[in-house]
């Protein structure tokens, strides 16, 4: 057994109350934003300090893909903070076209846009966490902030089963070569259908039959319509669109140049191929490009991108709050009346790129400050090529994604949830919000106008509406048992939850003291001790 690995079977079981973490808010500055009076609340190094050597490689200490090989719980960590980081104006912060915000948002969509200064300022609900927040003026009727809970394992999800349906469409094609006539086969992947698809004697594709998901059966599991199924182009879209700062990300350009893009397989894992898939374009390509005019170059270095696609691909996923007989027979009455339909609750990831899992319960005994306990978990082994520190590299061992409560496809929910362009026209099909999480979430829908479950649940029409009806036939008691259920379903403030990397002081009478109640304590898991405070 190596001398890491014995470290971290160590850090995971035999904790010490002397952990390395700082108090965390929702939202952070570094140590030189602040007076020294303050600076332990604060993160440990500066912005350029969190660049460190650049992206690098796996020989190149310091840098972002150094540390991602080799002391990947540093890199969430840095991810994590990045995410919650205050921007400043000297940082590139700010308004990308008109300061006053005035103009026709009709046609220009940025008007207005990169007013926030923190991913927490959207996405900050429970405290501390990449969960919910404020309304948006995307569209006319606005879009409610989601959470970011379990980001990863979406993205896993999406990309095995656009694997498994153009699996599909290639063997199709070699049915029809072979019989000398058009073939039809159904699509389907983990349990859901997609319809189905014909394939031609010239090899050409028939998708007329293709459902829920774009002919180029690519799933799309972020944004309510189904629009980006890469964490990396969504965290660079959102610095740009959001706070106003560009990444001139070598990634996603050279996947999506003009001329001669290139495969690109991201430090997260994720294959980015041009020929197959329509990849996001960053705002800007050169480092020495200041597109929107404000004096800064490089706001956001590409190995920050890389840090906070690592983050967020090994977010935690939501807990599971208390349960009880009534929720359990509301489990059961979710699937009567026909919600798990679209509302899939387990998936099976194949092959699982995350280093870490963690699994939040509810637990009296153990669980402090909201009676939460989570258990951190590495799916990682070790290999020593001669460095320092050994390379971490992740088991992509078969995970099942329990309570997640989403099929992964589009689907019309009818007029209620229709949502209004600003070119006046609308958007019909969204994807099937995953359920976990959700009791504490509100307000819900993509829009943030339905108060309360039963509110949105009453909603649903169109393809739901059967669904919908019988939820409705139902007695206030069944309601309220599937209701309950629903509410088990939670997130959670890593910062205040105690678990087997923090377990804090059970029975402890302050529970307003974070070292007495516990947390999910990152730092636990670190290597490379030269590295320093975070």
């Amino acid at each position: 057994m190596s001398s890491f690995v014995r470290h971290i079977y160590r850090a995971l079981w035999l904790l010490s109350a002397a952990l390395l973490v700082a108090p965390v808010e929702a939202q952070l500055v570094d140590k030189t934003q602040v007076t020294p009076m303050v600076a332990g609340g604060a993160i440990g190094k500066s912005l350029n300090e969190q660049v460190g050597s650049g992206r690098g490689d796996v020989l190149t200490p310091g840098s972002s893909q150094y540390l991602i090989a080799r002391d990947p719980a540093r890199s969430i960590r840095r991810g994590r903070q990045l995410f919650q980081r205050k921007f400043t104006a000297e940082q590139g912060q700010g308004p990308r076209v008109s300061r006053d915000s005035t103009g026709d948002i009709g046609t220009n969509a940025a008007l207005g846009a990169g007013l926030a200064d923190s991913c927490a300022g959207c996405h900050g609900r429970p405290r501390g966490s990449a969960g919910v927040g404020g309304d948006v003026a995307t569209q006319p009727d606005s879009r409610d902030a989601p959470h970011l809970f379990g980001l990863g394992l979406q993205e896993m999800l999406a990309d095995e089963i656009t694997a498994d349906l153009r699996a599909i469409r290639s063997r199709s094609v070699q049915l029809a070569m072979k019989s000398g006539s058009p073939v039809a086969l159904p699509l389907a992947s983990k349990g859901v259908s997609y319809g189905s698809i014909r394939a031609m004697l010239n090899g050409t594709i028939d998708t007329a039959r293709v459902r829920g998901v774009d002919a180029d059966l690519r799933v799309r599991p972020f944004f309510a319509e189904g629009r980006e199924f890469s964490i990396r182009a969504f965290s660079v879209g959102a610095f740009n669109d959001e706070m106003g700062l560009q990444s001139p990300d070598p990634v996603l350009c050279a996947a999506s140049a003009v001329q001669g893009a290139t495969v690109q397989v991201t430090p997260a894992g994720l294959w980015l191929d041009p020929a197959t898939d329509r990849i996001a374009r960053p705002p800007l390509c050169s480092p020495a490009e200041d597109k929107d005019g404000d004096g800064v170059l490089n706001e956001i270095d590409p190995a920050l991108v890389d840090h906070m696609e690592f983050y967020l691909l090994n977010y935690f996923k939501p807990g599971s709050g208390r349960t009880s007989e009534r929720s359990e027979r509301g489990q059961k009455l979710l699937r009567v009346v026909g919600c798990t339909g679209c509302h899939v609750a387990d998936l099976v990831v194949r092959q699982d790129r995350r280093v870490a899992d963690v699994e939040t319960q509810f637990d009296p005994a153990r669980g402090i400050f909201n009676r939460l306990y989570a258990t951190a978990s590495t799916s990682f082994h070790g290999v020593d090529d001669g460095a320092e520190y050994p390379q971490l590299i992740p088991n992509r061992a078969r995970f099942l994604v329990r309570n997640i409560y989403t099929d992964f496809r589009r689907h019309d929910l009818g007029p209620a949830f229709h949502e209004r362009r600003y070119d006046g026209t609308l958007i019909t099909e969204f994807m099937t919000e995953p359920l976990w999480g959700v009791g504490t979430t509100a307000p819900y829908g993509h829009d943030g106008r339905s108060i309360n479950l039963e509110e949105v649940i009453l909603r649903h029409g169109g393809e739901a509406q059967r669904s919908r009806e019988s939820f409705a036939a139902l007695g206030d008691n069944e309601q309220r048992q599937i209701l309950d259920f629903l509410n088990t379903l939670i997130l959670f403030p890593p910062d205040d939850t105690a678990s087997n990397l923090h377990p804090g002081n059970p029975g402890t009478n302050l529970p307003q003291e974070p070292a007495e109640h516990g947390s999910i304590n990152l730092g636990a898991l670190f290597q490379i001790p030269s590295e320093g405070a975070e």
